[in-house]
């Protein structure tokens, strides 16, 4: 893919239960970076094959929850982004809302559930006519 329309950054286990091929389709317009979450490797591995990826993009872990949120800021740069955690700051759910790129922050600790896919696929189809 030359230029990802967004970034995806999320724990494993919130991709876990998508269908497979949702996945692989909000991959051909974004890019994804995995949060390590409690299963570790073994979830970022087993998410790998699951998708049939050689290689996965991991975001380092951090010390405290701010620090991670703002690796994930930082990750984010000057991309759309859709970012899936536990829960946010209000640091966080600030920074979303005054950065000029598009921003979707999702609340969900474990897989994502279908209605919550489905604003990532409107987002998505947003970006993809702003592109055009």
């Amino acid at each position: 893919m030359p230029d990802p329309l967004f970034r995806l950054a999320c724990a494993p286990t919130v991709l876990d239960s998508a269908p497979g091929d949702w996945v692989a389709t909000m991959l051909e317009e974004g890019e994804l970076a995995l949060l390590a979450d409690d299963g570790g490797m073994d979830a970022v591995t087993a998410l790998a094959h699951a998708l049939d990826l050689v290689v996965v993009p991991v975001l380092r872990a951090e010390q405290t929850p701010e620090q991670q949120e703002a690796t994930v800021i930082a990750y984010a740069e000057a991309k759309p982004l859709v970012w899936i955690a536990p829960s946010f700051s209000e640091n966080a759910t600030q920074w979303a809302h005054k950065r000029g790129p598009m921003t979707l922050l999702i609340e969900a600790g474990g897989p994502l559930a279908a209605d919550e896919r489905k604003r990532v696929e409107r987002f998505a189809v947003i970006l993809g006519r702003q592109a055009e």
